[in-house]
């Protein structure tokens, strides 16, 4: 089991940035694939980036070049630093553990931060 605890949303203005945290129960990043989704109302949950075991990422086209992924795994937490925010980027942001075996895929979530853009 792995427990996720996101922070740091928040109400911010447009062009504004904000920086999300992501506190893993345990060091899971050399076993799971970490992930920053959002989801906003009406709208189905949306993959923002990923990070490979081996650091490799994933941006949605929409964040790239705002957005960075980052990750300490002395602390293990995962880190989603959101620049030049827009009114299109309000959602809940939610952090995503996946684990994938041979027969199986796990995957964890935390209980969602909510970030709000508006002027």
């Amino acid at each position: 089991q792995v427990q996720l605890v996101e922070s740091g949303g928040g109400l911010v203005q447009p062009g504004g940035s904000l920086r999300l945290s992501c506190a893993a129960s345990r060091n899971i990043f050399n076993t799971h694939v970490m992930g920053w989704y959002r989801q906003a109302p009406g709208k189905e949950r949306e993959l923002v980036v990923s990070i490979t075991i081996g650091g490799r990422t994933n941006y949605a086209d929409s964040v790239k070049g705002r957005f960075t992924i980052s990750r300490d795994g002395a602390k293990n937490v995962v880190y989603l630093q959101m620049d030049n925010l827009s009114p299109e980027d309000t959602a809940v942001y939610y952090c995503n553990a996946n684990l994938k075996l041979i027969a199986a895929s796990y995957d964890y979530w935390g209980q969602g931060t909510q970030v709000t853009v508006s002027s």
